[in-house]
């Protein structure tokens, strides 16, 4: 039973019952009584009794479905024509439409049988039998057409009951199979148009240009057939139309009947449904195809810029390694004229980049649908040409002042051999008289008149006003210069000093004298620096080195080094920083941690920093028992400058001081997870009387904050050490060692800033210790593709992608969204919220995704979950796959 209810009900139409219509044994001739009442009529037929009685019923069945719910419910009226039969197909004919007719009947006409005898019997046998043909209407016998033109009017009759009515049975069943046909057509048409506009509904977007192009040709194509097919619906809908009105066409004087009339109101309403359905259609088409092509903008945008963003790139590369800010006048013209070839090359990129971004601003206001995805790159376009231009600007003006700077230290430099000349060159004995002292002062007044004219008056304040573009080189040569100025002013002032007490009037004879030390220009200047003051320098130097390797490092910077650091000067440095360094941390513990214990001190220390020492310190202790481990035998941190100092003779051996202290190097990780809250505590706490009192016994200049950060600082700078030595050491004995101990560094600083992330995550529920080891985390743009959601989830995953923090275990991948938050008017602090999460013994990962070759995939259950993640670059892509790759490799070989 629940099979047959579920089975599609299809009305009967011509085309299934055709040949029993052909057999004319009843036809609807149009003809309507006087209240409207459709008529049926039963023609005489001599095998009428033979007929299947299904047959029959389809036929009568097809006939009282044709007119109007409104016509048939007034009834039928049936005409039964046996003028030349007999009663027993009357009888058998009533008896038939008594049991079979399926419509609602008003009257029965029935022309008995003309024949006298049969005429007889039918009227008896109507007499006896009425109640037999069980129908609930008169049964009206007739003698004659006469007769039965007094119930229904001619005009209503066909030719063959005497009346006017014009009625074709082959053109009747042609008419009724072209309408159904037609209704067929209009109904599959409109399921073709709701096919495609499914499919159009569902179509995935692709993610480049060639696939867009295909897909948006593919859809129009597609499209243009189907308004084809539309246009043959309605020129066949069209057709039938003028067929059906033919007759009303050909002569003025016809009619159509009321089953023609309802013909014709069919095959408009068909039209009309045709033309709402084309309506709809093109609404949602133009919809569609507008998003094909904005998608098709978008991919031809992204593909742009990506090319431009890349040359770009190329250019603030370039530009970036544009550090050099000349040692000559002639190294800094050359310097100005690549940047200014520099500058010509990135005009086209820079006007491509700028276009682009006019582009993509004209696509936002044509209310593009990607505008979350366009405006940033516009803003980044923008962004890179202001940057390019303004560093452009900013290395004009660092080479034009140091083009000047140069200019006037060679003029200085020539001033001075110019004087030194000068004072040489003034004889001796010439300068005895007076006359030729004053001839000599004249000489050296108009020489120092020149000074004014090179900006020589004031040497230190020349000297300054540059000190922001010089670099050691540099700054090396124009302190010569300028200790050479204060020389040489010196022998002329003391020139000026001996040749004004020659010209003053002498009282007794002159005497020959023998010439100053200083008028000799073989004599070196009389300003020698220590060798203990340069020793004093060079450590300065070194010192503001590694002050700057450290900030670079911070900032995320490379750090030049200059040339004259050697092994030996990164050996002092790391001898002389160790030793200091430990010394800060025993203070520390004994100034500060030690004093919170101090019950003479309790009532300094505020309610919030009470029993929150280790919060506040941290593993400090920790840190200073691993450099003061050895008690007794001297601390580590001597025993470590001593094998530190057995390097400068053997630089081999350097690397293994590091290595071997790998494993106890790790308590750094656990020190900076808990900086952020050391630093918390500290803002709340820090200006309280307790710490300056602190500060004041211990004699520092700087506050706790600054020696907390010191282990911080350390960690980083042995990496930095490690770096400088493999300079100096490179394709030598150790260099390999060293360059595993520089790794080994950096792992473990990649491991505190990991960690530093990993205790920012909020809102997992479990314990992230239980996920394994962290292996990776970073930014990326992903996109979700899940076959069970919801069709606006599944669009917004398409064309916005999600920003996300992906945290990389052994066990399981985590999804975050990093938010930064301002704490207490300090500087942003990320958190990562977290989103989701993967195990990964049952992910699988798609290592390229067609269209961009920074994405890759990883599905979930049978990509019952697919999430797709675009990274910044193609290496940081393929160094995620290759740790997630060796993760379930691994995972595959503990299985087995």
């Amino acid at each position: 039973t629940d099979e047959i209810m579920q089975q599609e009900i299809r009305p009967l139409v011509a085309v299934d019952i055709i040949e029993q219509l052909h057999r004319q044994f009843a036809i609807l001739s149009g003809g309507r009584g006087k209240d409207g009442a459709p008529i049926i009529t039963f023609p005489e037929f001599a095998g009428f009794s033979d007929i299947p009685d299904e047959d029959f019923l389809n036929v009568v069945t097809y006939l009282t479905s044709i007119p109007s719910l409104e016509a048939a419910s007034i009834g039928f009226i049936i005409i039964i024509d046996r003028r030349r039969d007999k009663w027993s197909a009357v009888k058998a004919s009533l008896t038939r439409i008594a049991g079979a007719f399926p419509g609602n009947l008003q009257l029965v006409f029935v022309l008995r049988p003309s024949r006298f005898i049969q005429r007889a019997i039918a009227d008896i046998g109507i007499k006896l039998y009425r109640d037999d043909f069980k129908m609930k209407v008169p049964i009206i016998m007739l003698n004659s057409v006469s007769d039965l033109h007094g119930y229904i009017d001619k005009s209503q009759l066909t030719r063959e009951l005497g009346g006017t009515l014009e009625y074709g049975h082959s053109q009747w069943i042609h008419h009724r199979t072209a309408i159904e046909n037609f209704a067929m057509t209009v109904k599959t048409t409109a399921q073709m148009l709701q096919s495609f506009g499914t499919d159009l509904a569902e179509t995935e977007l692709p993610n480049d240009v060639q696939c867009t192009e295909e897909l948006l040709f593919a859809h129009t194509d597609h499209h243009s057939k189907l308004k084809d097919e539309l246009k043959l619906a309605v020129k066949q809908g069209a057709t039938l139309l003028t067929c059906i009105r033919e007759p009303v066409t050909r002569s003025a004087n016809s009619k159509l009947s009321p089953d023609e009339l309802e013909n014709v109101a069919t095959v408009e309403r068909l039209l009309a449904q045709l033309d709402e359905t084309e309506k709809a259609f093109d609404q949602f088409w133009t919809k569609h195809h507008l998003k094909l092509e904005q998608c098709l903008q978008l991919r031809h945008f992204e593909h742009d810029f990506r090319e431009v963003k890349l040359i770009l790139d190329n250019l603030m590369e370039t530009q970036a390694g544009f550090a050099d800010i000349g040692d000559s006048v002639t190294r800094v013209e050359h310097l100005l004229k690549e940047q200014k070839h520099l500058e010509e090359k990135g005009q086209e990129p820079l006007e491509k980049a700028q276009s682009l971004a006019l582009h993509g601003e004209q696509l936002i206001q044509n209310n593009h649908y990607a505008v979350d995805s366009i405006r940033p790159k516009c803003v980044e376009l923008r962004r890179i040409c202001d940057d390019f231009t303004n560093e452009t600007k900013k290395k004009y003006d660092i080479l034009g002042k140091s083009l000047e700077l140069h200019k006037q230290l060679d003029k200085a430099n020539q001033w001075c051999e110019a004087g030194i000349y000068l004072l040489a060159s003034q004889a001796v004995d010439k300068c005895q008289s007076q006359e030729g002292a004053e001839t000599a002062l004249v000489e050296i007044e108009k020489f120092l008149v020149t000074a004014k004219e090179h900006q020589l008056s004031n040497p230190k304040e020349f000297y300054n006003q540059f000190d922001m573009i010089l670099t050691p080189e540099i700054k090396a040569n124009a302190q010569r210069i300028v200790q050479k100025l204060e020389d040489v002013q010196e022998m002329f002032d003391k020139r000026q000093v001996s040749l004004k007490k020659l010209a003053a009037k002498q009282t007794r004879p002159v005497q020959p004298v023998a010439p100053h030390p200083e008028s000799s220009p073989k004599r070196a200047s009389p300003k020698i620096t220590r060798p203990a003051a340069r020793h004093k320098k060079e450590y300065a130097r070194n010192t503001v080195f590694f002050h700057s390797c450290v900030l670079c490092c911070i900032v995320g910077k490379p750090y030049n080094s200059p040339p004259f650091l050697s092994f030996s000067h990164i050996i002092n440095e790391l001898i002389e920083t160790e030793r200091v360094y430990v010394e800060e941390l025993q203070s520390i513990i004994e100034g500060y941690a030690s004093e919170m214990d101090n019950p003479n001190l309790l009532h300094l220390i505020p309610s919030a920093l009470q029993n929150k020492k280790e919060i506040l310190f941290g593993n400090l202790p920790e840190i200073y028992e691993f450099h003061n481990r050895h008690v007794g035998i001297g601390s580590c941190s001597v025993i470590f400058l001593k094998e530190i100092e057995n390097c400068i003779e053997n630089p081999e051996l350097l690397a293994r001081c590091f290595l071997k202290r790998k494993e106890d190097l790790q308590i750094y990780e656990k020190y900076c997870q808990n900086k952020p809250r050391s630093e918390a505590l500290w803002r709340q706490c820090g200006d309280s009387i307790f710490f300056q009192e602190c500060q004041r016994k211990l004699d520092h200049k700087l506050s706790l904050d600054a020696y907390l950060l010191k282990p911080v600082q350390r960690i980083t700078k042995y990496q930095l050490l490690l770096k400088e030595m493999l300079k100096c050491s490179k394709n030598s004995e150790g260099t390999a060692e060293l360059e595993e101990a520089l790794a080994t560094m950096l792992d473990i600083i990649k491991s505190v800033n990991d960690s530093m992330h990993q205790i920012a995550i909020t809102g997992y529920e479990g314990d992230v210790s239980e996920l394994g080891k962290l292996l990776m985390q970073g930014s990326f743009n992903v996109w979700t593709d899940h076959k069970k959601g919801h069709n606006k989830v599944k669009d917004l995953a398409r064309f916005k992608p999600m920003q996300r923090h992906l945290f990389l275990y052994t066990k399981m991948l985590l999804f975050c969204k990093k938010r930064e938050e301002n704490t207490d008017g300090h500087e942003k602090t990320a958190s990562y919220s977290f989103k989701n999460s993967l195990k990964m013994s049952t992910v699988g990962i798609t290592e390229n995704v067609k269209g961009d070759n920074k994405k890759f995939e990883i599905w979930y259950n049978g990509r019952e979950e697919v999430y797709i993640i675009q990274a910044s670059s193609v290496e940081l892509k393929n160094t995620w796959i290759s740790e997630i790759r060796k993760v379930l490799t691994g995972q595959l070989e503990a299985c087995r």
